[in-house]
């Protein structure tokens, strides 16, 4: 019998199954605190069988003080910072989001730009992933690292959407400066992520809306995707058969095709809210796998445990006997989410049999 590890490895090659890999370990806040009540711990993705654990390449912040990175913005008193500088502060009435607060927004001259302190590579970073993945592997599960907002997300963070939307379309010089110092920050990592043996690497961007793409094709060919495929090629040096998990929200049709061009093995999440995953199968189910197809805007949330099962069987008969498919939630599971939905596509992925 294989380990969870090779059976994921092999359904994400489409090579077959033993059985049929699940992923649920994106719990809102007040879904793993009734997780705990329920079993007394927090192991979700035990309790839930995942074959994958997510690691990480360790990053430290180069700043000394957050705040002097804000000049144009007066911030809020209980805002808190990441390793980029950018902030987030709490909102009234919501349970996990925050409110962003973008250092390099407004107008940023481009010598701000050039020298925002970007975070670094730890020393030991590479050493101990290499730890971690081999205590992983041991137990008989995969590797995956953790890269999402690996382009656009991390960059727009920084200088806020409106503002690096104008610049692209403009053509502004802040915006070639600013993506090709995060494009270069993100080679650095799947380079490290690669060479300490990661199975998966999970890359990410939000260019897709509930009903539409978020720019032109054109402005995505022109400055995302050949950076993106710079990071992709950066990882595929360095490990040669790393497969690449790409995240992006929303409906991301005309963008699929180009994505498998540039090397994304792996598409998350197909939302069935916005695309039909029996179309998106049938266009690229020979050239990409598929990760989390479960609705969390409407099946999981507020369907039956009937609807949910009949999901999951209707995913797993369109990939066939090659897999090319974990099943899973779109998204996090947020507090609507009954318990009995979820033990219900885990029970369907467990019984499914061609």
């Amino acid at each position: 019998m294989t380990t969870p590890r090779e059976n994921l490895l092999r359904t994400l090659r489409r090579q077959g199954f033993e059985t049929v890999p699940v992923d649920n370990n994106s719990f809102c806040p007040s879904q793993v605190e009734a997780f705990k009540a329920r079993f007394g711990h927090t192991d979700i993705a035990g309790w839930f069988g995942n074959p994958c654990r997510g690691v990480g390449v360790a990053m430290q912040k180069t700043y000394t003080d957050a705040k002097a990175l804000f000049p144009r913005e007066t911030l809020p008193a209980d805002i808190s910072f990441n390793e980029w500088g950018i902030g987030h502060s709490r909102q009234p009435n919501c349970h996990h989001m925050t409110h962003m607060h973008h250092p390099l927004a407004g107008d940023a001259p481009l010598a701000e730009i050039q020298n925002h302190p970007f975070p670094v590579i730890t020393a030991d970073a590479e050493e101990r992933l290499r730890t971690q993945v081999a205590e992983i592997r041991a137990k008989g599960l995969a590797t995956m690292a953790g890269m999402a907002c690996t382009v656009w997300e991390t960059a727009w963070y920084l200088r806020s959407m409106e503002d690096l939307m104008a610049d692209m379309m403009t053509e502004d010089e802040r915006a070639t400066v600013l993506l090709d110092r995060v494009t270069e920050s993100a080679c650095a990592r799947i380079r490290v992520a690669a060479r300490a043996g990661c199975d998966l690497v999970q890359l990410g961007d939000d260019i897709g809306m509930q009903h539409t793409i978020m720019m032109s094709m054109e402005m995505w060919r022109t400055w995302l995707k050949p950076r993106l495929a710079k990071v992709i090629a950066a990882g595929r040096e360095a490990k040669p058969d790393l497969l690449i998990f790409y995240h992006s929200c929303g409906y991301v049709l005309p963008f699929i095709s180009e994505l498998a061009d540039i090397g994304v093995d792996i598409l998350n999440p197909v939302q069935p809210e916005c695309m039909d995953f029996a179309e998106v199968h049938r266009l690229y189910g020979d050239r990409l796998s598929f990760w989390s197809t479960i609705g969390t805007q409407q099946t999981l949330p507020f369907g039956t445990p009937a609807e949910v099962r009949a999901a999951v069987e209707r995913n797993l008969r369109i990939c066939g006997a090659k897999g090319g498919i974990v099943i899973g939630p779109t998204h996090m599971v947020e507090p609507e989410v009954p318990w009995a939905n979820l033990v219900a596509m885990k029970e369907a992925a467990a019984d499914f049999r061609l």
